[in-house]
């Protein structure tokens, strides 16, 4: 069976741009809605895919840390180069990690982190997220129970050098962020499954932005992009987006 594999996005409304960030083992989908919300309200988006995601679980253990900075560094690139002099960020999960190295590392008008992992300490609950993810894919590939299971087993075993170097990209990213000074909203979800929710607090409390809010989604789960409370989050990112001092 053939599967229709996600894209970068681009949707363009106005002079004011934020990149949009997806998750581990996720794709564009994480936060298209809120790119067509923010969209309506008049703001450009863009989402890139990072490299191994959105694909074949075998792609994604092929990956490194590395490339998918360079893919966040590419899609800031590509919204300049499309005229963008303003991007603000916005990312989800590891998104969000990504969107804190992109706050130290470049210029944004603001960021926005959503159930960003600070400690790598949830290496279980991203080992059944990445295999829930693997069996999916298989099964929408047409394959047999026993042929998913092996392979997935194969992917499992397979998987330790991911995750060693996603550890030690998290551990990077937050011993820096108290270099950060860009206004910055920090998002967590009250009943986050996959990370440590003192994360938020971390960040929140080390950053250096003058301009600050950590505001929590008490019945929201990890892909809050999503969830039942999404309706508020969006109206929330809205409000910090035109909170912020842009030239246009």
């Amino acid at each position: 069976m053939k599967i229709k594999l996600p894209k970068p996005f681009t949707f363009e409304a106005g002079p004011r741009a934020v990149l949009l960030l997806h998750g581990f083992t996720g794709h564009s989908a994480d936060v298209r809605m809120l790119g067509r919300f923010l969209e309506k309200k008049g703001y450009t988006s863009h989402a890139p895919i990072y490299r191994g995601h959105g694909k074949e679980p075998e792609a994604l253990i092929k990956a490194n840390a590395a490339q998918w900075w360079e893919d966040v560094e590419n899609a800031y690139n590509h919204l300049k180069e499309l005229g963008y002099k303003e991007i603000a960020v916005a990312g989800l999960s590891l998104g969000g990690v990504l969107t804190l190295k992109l706050a130290y590392s470049n210029q944004v008008k603001g960021l926005v982190t959503m159930c960003a992992p600070m400690f790598f300490d949830n290496e279980t609950e991203l080992t059944k997220g990445f295999q829930a993810k693997a069996k999916e894919f298989k099964q929408l590939e047409g394959k047999d129970a026993e042929t998913v299971d092996q392979e997935v087993n194969e992917l499992l075993d397979n998987s330790a050098e991911m995750f060693r170097d996603l550890g030690k990209f998290i551990t990077e990213v937050k011993n820096n962020v108290d270099t950060i000074y860009s206004p910055a909203l920090v998002v967590q979800a009250g009943q986050d499954e996959m990370i440590n929710t003192d994360s938020a607090n971390y960040i929140y409390e080390n950053i250096q932005s003058d301009q600050k809010d950590l505001k929590w989604y008490e019945n929201s789960s990890h892909v809050i992009t999503m969830g039942k409370e999404k309706e508020q989050l969006y109206e929330d990112i809205y409000r910090f987006l035109e909170s912020l001092d842009w030239s246009e």
